[in-house]
């Protein structure tokens, strides 16, 4: 078999960033009737390009098997769709949007934040492969056209009048096979003067906080600063200002223009960024290397606390279904012997089971009927809303349990 190539330069893939074994895909949750079927399952392993510095996984899987039908909902994280408000307010002000306006956002998803830009008046369309979401969106009044994005559509809504003033790409980016299509597409569809964000998680956060549980099979590219400029700027676009956000255990808010724009110039945040990256270490192998040992030292500790509990007779439930949940109990080979259900706000997910592990998922009312001692926090990057919405799991002596960087107990 042919060594993989970079999805960014085309460079052979030599060196593995971490191996978290073969796993099924994380959102293919399971429903009763297939409880005994057999479920696809695929290498999770991935790479890091000594040459661009991307960190990648080969697509063993089409967009089409993950994205088509997606059982994730953005509007059941009261966080993420504040986040969504917080962010057209901003941009609103921050770019004069206003009737005359047009915002196009790809990877629509149930319409959590074009909702917002709807109610303010401003022409929006939303773009996304997953029909089942898109008709959440238009219950919401958002028009959402069903596709994968990329230069082929981009060009068809250019040539139908329809270039954006605004593109909002939040958390996509990673989840898009084909970068270079992408980027052309955006370049493509973005008006001379427009502006697109791009919210990606951040490679140096995943790594300095061992997020190993972010990878999984529909990220197919975990981002940088640096690389992402080297992709943007390969099709004519120039990033010319980053925030640094809290959202995802840490993300990226990139903000581009053609590179012709002198209408905005680029901040000082860019460079001190970029200067930030390097002196991490993100352009050096060795940086890499580490990161998979400190990895297997987390399944370790994750497995030492679960297996004492049980010898405890103590009882530990889990909180959430989401993806990155669905990573690390696969990668440690936690079962319903360990961690007994999880609930999940999102009904579509509730009476099925989790994908390779087969932990039931439950509404969040059963914790309150089992009263379990611990409450292990799949979706940790929420976990001050989930908190809150749990608290009185302390009724009964309770404690949250949250699995990363490291597993630890909290009141």
């Amino acid at each position: 078999m042919s060594a993989p190539r970079c999805r960014l330069c085309a460079a052979v893939l030599h060196d593995t960033f971490v191996d978290l074994g073969v796993t099924p895909l994380c959102e293919q949750y399971v429903s009763a009737e297939r409880y005994d079927d057999a479920e696809p399952m695929y290498p999770l392993r991935s790479y890091v390009c000594r040459s661009c510095y991307l960190v990648q996984l080969e697509a063993l899987v089409s967009p089409a098997d993950i994205f088509t039908e997606y059982a994730y909902f953005s509007s059941y994280a009261h966080t993420w769709v504040a986040h969504a408000r917080r962010y057209t307010a901003m941009a609103i002000a921050r770019f004069g949007l206003d009737r005359t306006r047009f915002v196009v956002e790809i990877g629509s998803n149930d319409g959590y934040l074009l909702q917002h830009v709807v109610a303010a008046g401003i022409p929006a369309l939303g773009i996304d492969p997953a029909a089942n979401v898109a008709a959440a969106a238009r219950e919401k009044n958002v028009p959402t056209l069903v596709a994968f994005f990329g230069e082929a559509v981009a060009r068809v809504l250019a040539a139908e009048g329809r270039r954006a003033d605004l593109i909002v790409a939040n958390n996509v980016l990673a989840q898009v096979p084909d970068l270079h299509d992408f980027a052309r597409g955006i370049a493509a569809l973005l008006q001379p003067h427009g502006v697109v964000t791009i919210e990606v998680p951040h490679l140096l956060r995943l790594m300095q906080e061992n997020q190993f549980d972010t990878i999984y099979h529909e990220h197919f590219s975990y981002f940088s600063l640096l690389t992402a400029q080297r992709l943007l700027a390969e099709h004519g676009l120039r990033c010319f200002d980053v925030e640094q956000l809290a959202t995802h255990g840490g993300s990226l808010r990139l903000y581009a223009c053609h590179a012709g724009n002198p209408a905005l110039p680029t901040s000082a945040a860019v460079g001190a960024l970029e200067r930030h990256e390097r002196a991490a270490g993100l352009t050096r192998m060795e940086r890499y290397a580490a990161f998979a040992e400190r990895v297997q030292e987390t399944k370790r500790a994750i497995l030492d606390f679960l297996i004492a509990a049980k010898r405890d007779g103590r009882t530990v439930v889990g909180y959430g279904a989401p993806g990155k949940g669905n990573t690390l109990l696969n990668y440690c080979g936690v079962r319903a012997d360990l961690i007994a259900y999880t609930v999940d706000l999102n009904p579509y997910k509730q009476g099925k089971f989790l994908p390779g592990t087969r932990i039931p998922i439950h509404a969040p009312a059963r914790i309150a009927e089992t009263r379990p001692d611990y409450l292990f926090v799949l979706p940790w990057n929420l976990k001050d809303e989930i908190m809150a919405q749990m608290r009185g799991i302390a009724a009964w002596g309770g404690r949250f349990v949250i699995p990363i960087p490291a597993p630890h107990v909290l009141p």
